[in-house]
């Protein structure tokens, strides 16, 4: 559009009521102030009424793409100085002494020295003049300490200093990561943690779960704190629970097992330490399951302080542990491909047994067990209380526990059977 400052009031008014965008084609703004000029003096701006100067510097505002108090700033100076002049400010400037060789001069010095202090850089900077005879340091030889921070705290330095590297994961050398297969053998844990909750900054005690992959065969153990103080006795007498060889040692990368110390141990023991991979979520899948399946389900989620840890363990040690490895079924899945080749999983009824009866089944097993353990004295340790009265009294040493843990947890833990 040309000669827009000729518009009537009804063209000025018709031009606002468009929503189409308007961009002014001058570039710079002494253009745009010899339009707006010439659009008031057109108009004869000071001669209109008042709604018709709205209009006025509404089209000014929307077609120089300036705010209305700009608009009425410049009308303003119109007035009172017969036209719009252009300021130009001059603004106080200090000398430029450091040219842009002598910031790359000091990019290099701080790379080679890998950026030392001010006082050191200086000193080296007057030495590589005074004393090796460079000239292109001699300007650099005189710079102080404080603008010498200056200098390394400007833009142009920041931008030619930076240097960007991927980032390189840091290897663990504790623990290979990858999914152990033990090939129908028992031995073979899976291992994690569950923590009882936080109360007004006091920590719960903390469950440390151990599941054998091949026969579901489950130790629980309770600490007050994951560390090594308080971990590796419960970790230690868990293993001398399970009543096979422990040849395999699987958890997640979480710190209070992937430590020097638990390896330490391992190694004495000569247990294999793995770890589960990335974005493999199913590698610890089964333990993962028992945590709410057993844990959750019988002690709950309210907090529990970490004083009541030695407690909670003798309960696990004499009723917990040996209710579920001898008298808790568990379901022991079969594999098959569909047509479409998935793997899926079936729960047959003639699957389910205990972990003890699944231990029994396994072909040459009387070779799994440690040394001094008979089947006799396994048997006689199974069979004589039957699961329901082996449950019963689970359960109620289980309520005495809760019990004495309710007189000073705040949140009372779930019971659910």
């Amino acid at each position: 559009m040309e000669n827009m400052e000729a518009l009537t009031p009804e063209g000025i008014a018709g031009f606002l009521s468009g929503s189409a965008p308007i961009e002014f084609t001058g570039q710079t703004r002494t253009e745009r102030y010899a339009w707006i000029e010439a659009t008031l003096t057109q108009q004869q701006y000071f001669s209109l009424k008042r709604n018709q100067r709205g209009a006025v510097r509404a089209l000014l505002s929307k077609v120089a793409g300036l705010s209305i108090p700009q608009i009425t700033r410049l009308i303003r100076s119109h007035r009172q100085n017969g036209g719009i002049r252009t300021q130009t400010g001059s603004r106080r400037r200090f000398p430029v002494k450091y040219t842009t060789e002598d910031l790359e001069l000091l990019i290099a010095v701080d790379r080679a020295h890998q950026r030392l202090s001010g006082p050191a850089t200086r000193k080296i900077l007057e030495r590589e003049w005074h004393v090796f005879g460079k000239r292109e340091y001699a300007r650099l030889a005189e710079i102080s300490v404080a603008h010498l921070y200056n200098l390394r705290h400007s833009a142009g330095y920041r931008q030619r200093a930076a240097e960007f590297t991927q980032t390189t994961p840091s290897g663990i050398a504790i623990g290979e990561r990858r999914r152990p297969d033990p090939h129908g053998a028992p031995g073979y844990l899976r291992v994690d943690t569950v923590h009882q909750g936080d109360w007004e900054g006091g920590k719960g005690v903390y469950h440390i779960n151990a599941v054998d992959a091949v026969t579901q065969w489950e130790i629980i153990g309770c600490a007050p704190k994951i560390s090594e103080q308080y971990l590796l006795p419960v970790l230690e007498a868990m293993l001398h629970q399970f009543p096979f060889l422990i040849l395999g040692f699987h958890a997640d990368n979480g710190s209070e097992f992937v430590n020097h110390t638990v390896a330490k141990l391992l190694n004495k023991l000569l247990v294999e330490f793995t770890r589960s991979r990335p974005n493999r979520s199913s590698d610890n899948a089964l333990v993962e399951g028992k945590n709410g399946a057993i844990i959750r389900k019988h002690i709950g989620y309210g907090h529990i302080a970490s004083h009541h840890a030695d407690q909670i363990q003798r309960f696990y040690t004499a009723h917990f542990n040996p209710y579920l490895n001898y008298h808790r079924p568990c379901g022991f899945a079969q594999v098959r491909c569909d047509q479409r080749g998935r793997r899926r999983r079936y729960y047959r009824a003639a699957d389910y047994a205990t972990p003890y009866e699944k231990l029994r089944s396994l072909p040459q097993a009387h070779g799994y067990l440690k040394d001094g353990l008979r089947w006799e004295l396994l048997d006689r340790f199974a069979y004589q209380l039957s699961d329901t009265e082996a449950a019963h009294r689970m359960m109620g040493a289980k309520a005495e526990l809760l019990r004495d843990c309710k007189l000073e947890s705040p949140l009372t833990p779930r019971l659910v059977c």
